[in-house]
């Protein structure tokens, strides 16, 4: 008898276990996703969903999950945890995702965390992506989160990536010469 109850509990742990594991039930659809799931998860094919807001006719505002065109590195089936969201410094209701919080020392403190950085590599491979897009390579940012090392990556990112040293001496002519120099 208390076999079979020990057996039975086993087989609810198990079940509830398989409920809050991500994609184990299932393949994961955008667009059957909510927007406290939408952000930051991945469909079963591999890509990104994105959570939409739209404004209806009375004014109204609704929340739509979306497929998007960008590919998951090597992730489907994907529901960012709660944890992930909440230790990289994120919000499950995000519209859409911008480089620019790669400039925000705040975000990039969570990001880099090791509780983000080394437990979350969804969202790691996105910022990876983001950066990467940017001319910065996201590993040297997490470490150069102190000094002037940063302030040159921050500058870099401001830039839209690497920029040429300008010219070293005065131009003396109004007109720049039909080959530039090597």
């Amino acid at each position: 008898m208390a076999c079979n109850f020990i057996f039975k509990t086993l087989l609810l742990a198990a079940f509830v276990i398989a409920l809050s594991v991500p994609g184990t039930l299932g393949e994961v659809t955008c667009e059957k996703l909510d927007k406290d799931t939408c952000a930051f998860a991945v469909s079963g094919s591999g890509k990104r969903c994105v959570l939409e807001k739209h404004v209806r006719r009375s004014g109204r505002e609704a929340y739509i999950c979306r497929t998007s065109e960008i590919e998951a590195d090597r992730l489907k089936n994907w529901v960012e945890t709660n944890e992930c969201i909440r230790s990289c410094g994120l919000e499950r209701e995000s519209l859409g995702i911008s480089s620019d919080s790669l400039l925000d020392t705040g975000f990039t403190r969570h990001l880099c965390s090791h509780q983000c950085y080394d437990s979350c590599p969804n969202v790691v491979d996105l910022y990876f992506n983001l950066a990467a897009g940017e001319g910065v390579f996201l590993p040297k940012l997490c470490e150069a989160q102190e000094g002037s090392a940063r302030r040159e990556l921050m500058a870099e990112i401001r830039s839209g990536g690497v920029v040429a040293p300008g010219p070293v001496h005065g131009v003396k002519y109004g007109v720049a010469p039909s080959i530039a120099p090597f």
